[in-house]
């Protein structure tokens, strides 16, 4: 491997030994078997390094169980599939989600990576939606980005907060996908149309 792919490397392994915060550059040099100046040179900084570092991390975990996914796109069992395969990648998942939240409580401490890791939520909730309804990425659109993204992705945020703070108290796949069914089931009985704002959606 060449330095640029050396400090990806080194930067993922920080993520997870020691997360966002306490990964310092001299942290990822020697990781990396490398020098200073290289993480300018092919990244521009530290902190675009580590959200590079974040999001590949983020889509090899996904990757460890994406390809068995059982069920029709938009299914029940395939909102069941990809939480089990969440809740079996969480032990390798779990230092990943808890350095996402680092960034996201630091308040203004980090602005760099905050600004960073906003914009690549974009690509990160179609990777979402095309996991739980096996439509393409290229076929989504901004509004599918903003609405069904966003609620698959405030999802799997919630799910893996919960399994970070109590993994005893946590919903198992089969609950998780219990309490949708139910939820879904109540929005049916009571009618549930368009929202205020949706006609034509």
């Amino acid at each position: 491997m060449g330095h640029r792919e050396d400090l990806l490397a080194g930067a993922k392994q920080c993520l997870v030994d020691k997360g966002f915060v306490r990964t310092t550059a001299r942290d990822i040099v020697k990781a990396s078997g490398t020098n200073l100046a290289s993480i300018g040179y092919h990244y521009g900084s530290k902190d675009a390094l580590l959200t590079q570092a974040f999001i590949e991390l983020i889509q090899e975990w996904g990757e460890g169980f994406q390809g068995g996914l059982g069920g029709a796109g938009g299914s029940l069992e395939r909102f069941r599939a990809v939480w089990d395969g969440v809740l079996s990648q969480q032990a390798d998942g779990g230092p990943i989600w808890a350095a996402s939240l680092e960034v996201a409580l630091s308040g203004d401490r980090l602005p760099e990576l905050r600004s960073l890791l906003a914009t690549s939520q974009g690509e990160g909730r179609k990777g979402i939606i095309a996991m739980f309804t096996g439509r393409p990425e290229e076929e989504l659109t901004e509004r599918d980005v903003r609405t069904l993204g966003a609620f698959y992705q405030a999802l799997l945020n919630g799910l893996m907060i919960h399994w970070i703070f109590d993994p005893d108290s946590a919903a198992t796949a089969e609950e998780f996908t219990e309490g949708m069914r139910q939820a879904a089931e109540g929005i049916s009985r009571a009618g549930g149309g368009e929202a205020e704002g949706d006609e034509g959606v």
